[in-house]
């Protein structure tokens, strides 16, 4: 799929002497050189491949990245607006294109965005058994812990949930698994999502919490990227209605997590049985702390 939105240069030097299975992360920025992530390394791209020299590198432009962004939106800028007010496009099979430019706000409200000056090419990765540390302690005597997966940006929180679902369908634990894929980045397609998961797409988690457990009737909601607070109320609206949650979260660390306003009623109510610390230590996934609802290590690593 990216051979029909990379321009012909760009995409033969990654597909000869790169990989496209290596590779995390293609950042385009406007005047700036092409940078490259794989694991938690990050290089220039030049007509050899992959380097250090900023010299050879080679630069994206403003019409390199508007054409990258009208071929993803398959011709039509039009078609794709809810998303790019939102910040980013999706594609198939995970991929997502992360775009900075201007906002047009017309009475508190994003219109829409311009001037597209930034590319976020991000391109997902199954990592079988990613989660089997932890698997353990978040599936307990046949139940499943309320369970939040902490990370950074990057460092393997959608990989996570995807591969806990997963290992969850090979042990033919048969729970009615609903995946709320927001910005439809957790379904990769075929058998990512196991035998027993339901999916609803591009919804807000509040509706489709409340469609997905009304119609589809889950034991478990998997979701990724909790924030505001309407995300919240959706946690806690699942919650009341008797659901197991597998969900995510941006933060660094456990003491910058504690910290967050928005999270404090989960946290007291002590929503959550589980945390699972993830960071970028040794590349994306690397697990840093299993710990319960009171932030004490239920394992040493």
């Amino acid at each position: 799929m990216l051979k029909n939105i990379l321009p012909e240069n760009i995409y033969n030097i990654l597909a000869e002497k790169v990989s496209f299975n290596a590779i995390n992360e293609l950042r385009l920025r406007a005047d700036k050189p092409i940078v490259v992530a794989i694991g938690a390394q990050r290089f220039f791209l030049s007509e050899h491949g992959l380097g250090g020299n900023l010299d050879e590198a080679i630069k994206a432009s403003r019409v390199m990245i508007e054409d990258i962004i009208f071929r993803a939106s398959e011709c039509s800028i039009y078609s794709v607006n809810e998303q790019i007010k939102r910040g980013f496009i999706i594609m198939p099979n995970g991929v997502r294109l992360g775009i900075g430019g201007d906002l047009i706000e017309e009475q508190g409200h994003i219109k829409t965005m311009t001037n597209f000056q930034s590319l976020n090419i991000r391109i997902p990765h199954e990592i079988y058994n990613c989660s089997l540390t932890a698997f353990p302690y978040i599936l307990q005597e046949e139940n499943i812990l309320n369970t939040l997966v902490i990370s950074p940006p990057g460092a393997g929180k959608t990989t996570f949930l995807r591969d806990f679902i997963c290992q969850l369908s090979q042990r033919n634990y048969a729970f009615n698994v609903l995946v709320l894929d927001e910005r439809g980045e957790l379904d990769l397609g075929g058998s990512s999502l196991g035998n027993f998961s339901d999916k609803i797409c591009f919804a807000s988690k509040k509706v489709g919490f409340e469609n997905g457990i009304r119609s589809l009737a889950p034991n478990l909601i998997v979701t990724d990227e909790l924030g505001g607070q309407e995300d919240i109320e959706a946690i806690r609206y699942a919650t009341s209605c008797g659901v197991n949650l597998l969900a995510s979260c941006h933060s660094d660390t456990i003491e910058n997590f504690i910290k967050k306003p928005s999270f404090s009623k989960l946290i007291d109510e002590k929503v959550f049985k589980r945390y699972v610390l993830l960071s970028m230590r040794q590349g994306p996934g690397t697990l840093e702390g299993i710990y319960n609802e009171n932030f004490s290590r239920v394992t040493r690593l």
